[in-house]
Order: C-alpha cells, then sequence, then structure tokens
C-alpha cells in the first residue's frame, strides 16, 4: 500500500513538472516561429558600402554597419572587414552600385564569396517631417552573377500622422530604424526560404501611364530575359535616371516571367562597347548589348521630372517614358508614357496622398510590368493586388 502510494505521488509530481514547464516550451515554440533560424547552408556575403544617390550627407555607413550586425545575427558568414578592403583595393573597385562579371567571378574565386549586398539610398532627408528611401539587392558571384533578392523602403515621418499627431515621426533616426526593419524582414524571408506571399503592397490604378503601346507580336505568356540600360536624365534630379533603372529592376523581379540581368553586368557591357548615351539608347545600341548580354529585352526610356520635398508642404513628382526593345525583332514591343503627383484622387484628410517620388515609382513600375505581360483579360505573374 506504501509503494503504491508512493508511485501515486510521483506520478503527480511529474504531472505538476509537466504542466509548469509546457507553457514555457509552448511560449518558446511562438518565438521560434516568430523568428526562425536562416534554414540555409553557412553561406558568405559581402557587404558593399551604400551608394548615395540622395545628392546630400547622409548616414550611410550606419546603414551598411545596420546591415553587417543584422545578417551576423541571422547566421550569416559576413566577410571581415581586412579582407574586404584588401579585395576592394586588389581589383581597384571604387564603384559599388553594382558587380560586373569579372568582380563577380574574382569574389567566388579569391575569397569564396557566395553573395554581394548592394544597398541604394535614393533620398534622406532630416527636415521635419525626415524622409528616407533606399533599394537593396542580394546579387550571387561566379560565372553569372544574377540578382537574389531584391525590395525597398520609402518612408516620410508624417505617413500616418493619426489623431492629434501621435503617429508623427520627428527623429530621424527612428524613421530609419523603421525602414530597415522593412527591410530587414523582407532579406529574412528570402535567406529563411519563406514565401513573400503576402508580403506586398497595394497598387493604385491612378499610376498607371497616362499613354501607353503593346506590340500585338509580342507574347505576354513566355519568360524573358531583361537588360535595364540607363535612363537618360533630363530631370534637374541628379541619379534620377539610375533611379529609375533600380525601380524597374525591383518591380519587375517580383514576375516571374522577366528575368532581369544584374546591372553591373549591364554597365560593364555599355562600357565594353564604349556606347555614350546621347539622349537614349538607339536600337542599333540596343542589339548590340542585348547580343553581349544574351538578352531578349532591352528597357530604356528617359525621366522629365523626379522631385521629392522637404517639409511639410510639397508634393511629389515623377514623369518619364519608357521603351521594351525586343532583340529578335528588333522591334519597340511596348512604350509608354507616365505622369504623377502625391496628391492625385486627394479630397479629404490626406487620405491616399503619398509622400515620396519612390513610392510613387515604384507603383507606377509595377503597373507597367503588369500591363505588359496582361494576358486578354486577367494579369498573371504579379505578387501583389491592384486596389481600384
Amino acid at each position: 500500500m506504501i509503494l503504491f502510494t508512493d508511485f501515486l505521488n510521483k506520478i503527480a509530481f511529474l504531472l505538476i513538472l509537466g504542466l509548469l514547464f509546457f507553457p514555457s516550451l509552448a511560449k518558446a515554440e511562438e518565438i521560434k516561429k516568430e523568428n526562425p533560424a536562416v534554414s540555409v547552408e553557412r553561406i558568405r556575403i559581402a557587404v558593399f558600402p551604400v551608394e548615395n544617390l540622395s545628392g546630400t550627407v547622409a548616414p550611410v555607413r550606419e546603414i551598411r554597419q545596420m546591415f553587417i550586425e543584422k545578417l551576423g545575427s541571422k547566421g550569416v558568414d559576413v566577410l571581415d572587414e581586412e579582407t574586404f578592403e584588401k579585395f576592394m583595393a586588389k581589383y581597384r573597385i571604387r564603384y559599388t552600385g553594382g558587380v560586373s562579371t569579372e568582380i563577380a567571378k574574382a569574389f567566388k574565386r579569391d575569397i569564396n564569396v557566395s553573395g554581394v549586398l548592394i544597398t541604394s539610398l535614393e533620398l534622406y532627408s532630416d527636415v521635419i517631417p525626415p524622409k528616407i528611401s533606399l533599394i537593396s539587392r542580394l546579387v550571387s558571384t561566379g560565372e553569372s552573377p544574377s540578382i537574389l533578392w531584391m525590395d525597398g523602403v520609402g518612408l516620410a515621418g508624417d505617413d500616418s500622422r493619426g489623431l492629434l499627431d501621435l503617429g508623427l515621426i520627428e527623429d530621424p533616426k527612428v524613421l530609419l530604424d523603421k525602414g530597415m526593419k522593412v527591410m530587414f524582414d523582407s532579406m529574412n524571408r528570402y535567406l529563411s526560404k519563406r514565401s513573400e506571399e503576402g508580403g506586398g503592397y497595394s497598387v493604385k490604378r491612378k499610376f498607371r501611364p497616362q499613354i501607353s503601346y503593346r506590340s500585338p507580336s509580342f507574347d505576354p505568356n513566355r519568360k524573358y530575359t531583361v537588360a535595364i540600360a540607363p535612363f537618360f536624365n533630363y530631370s534637374l534630379r541628379k541619379y534620377a535616371g539610375d533611379i529609375l533603372v533600380l525601380h524597374f529592376a525591383k518591380e519587375l523581379k517580383r514576375f516571374d516571367r522577366f528575368d532581369v540581368i544584374e546591372m553591373g553586368a549591364v554597365r560593364q557591357a555599355f562600357l565594353e562597347m564604349r556606347i555614350i548615351l546621347d539622349q537614349g539608347v538607339s536600337l542599333v545600341n540596343a542589339d548590340s548589348i542585348a547580343g553581349l548580354l544574351n538578352a531578349d529585352l532591352i528597357l530604356a526610356g528617359d525621366v522629365t521630372d523626379y522631385e521629392d520635398y522637404q517639409g511639410v508642404w510639397g508634393k511629389p513628382k515623377v514623369s518619364f517614358s519608357a521603351q521594351l526593345i525586343e532583340r529578335k525583332s528588333r522591334e519597340v514591343v511596348w512604350s509608354s508614357n507616365s505622369y504623377n503627383e502625391g496628391d492625385e484622387g486627394v479630397f479629404f484628410f490626406d487620405l491616399g496622398r503619398v509622400n515620396t517620388a519612390s513610392v510613387m515609382v515604384s507603383q507606377m513600375a509595377q503597373l507597367i510590368g503588369r500591363m505588359i505581360l496582361q494576358d486578354n483579360r486577367k494579369l498573371r505573374g504579379a505578387r501583389d493586388r491592384v486596389v481600384k
């Protein structure tokens, strides 16, 4: 009887322990789901210095360091600074806005780097309310560099003012931290091999091009390799042409039927062919570049207006044209003109207002991609939904 009582006491004790520890285990499992470890092989990544396209002094070193620390915390082997600097000096690399084929080969051959993280800062303003826009991409190394992941963010401190301005962000550092979190979350989804479904944004129809044409001979159902040529810049905004290229690359990469060639490889091709852009890309130059890069399509265009504003009063403006040239037929299979302002369709309480050119041009480029790939009654291939 005593033995049986002891047995029951032990059972009761184990049950109590189970009840005490089970909630902790469950909570730990929830935390694991919220912050999954990077489920990829140990990869080595080099982080390039941030390309500053903002035309102003900006905390580019701090942004790069934030990327390095975050990647390290996710289990990624980030190339150490000493080795990185020796490599950059050895190959005399000064351009940090892309990776050429030769440099991609050297990264893999010399120091066994699997990918290069490239970040371009489009906009930085610390005037209240502050603004920031940046675009990052991860490019593979080796024989044929390709864009593995690419995303961007554009934020203004007054995007979500809320009641009594309780949502107003006045500290540029707070806004930068918010923007970097968006980028980290997107990158982590890629590194963790998780689906990005539902991670997109709404695209409004008001950002469709005002004039557009697509050739009847264009087949929207096949997959295309696309090289994006530099956009000729007529605007007063420095680097506006480079910024348009980045936005189109980011948005076209969202479609399964577009394989976007790394911009560093395109730049290298222009240098090798000694092509000087004079008011855009000619059909002859487009054919030469497409042949060198083995591209099916060449996207080119020009920018006539690209404006952001500082402070409270003002509105962003973007105006550009885009043409898509098919290598096989040597025909312009797509042509469009787009113009938008940030306050279009806004009537009450600034609802629907866009405060940065970055957010606006992303939607404009996304809708052009959808229209190019439109197949009769439905649009296929994009991951985001259109809001009417």
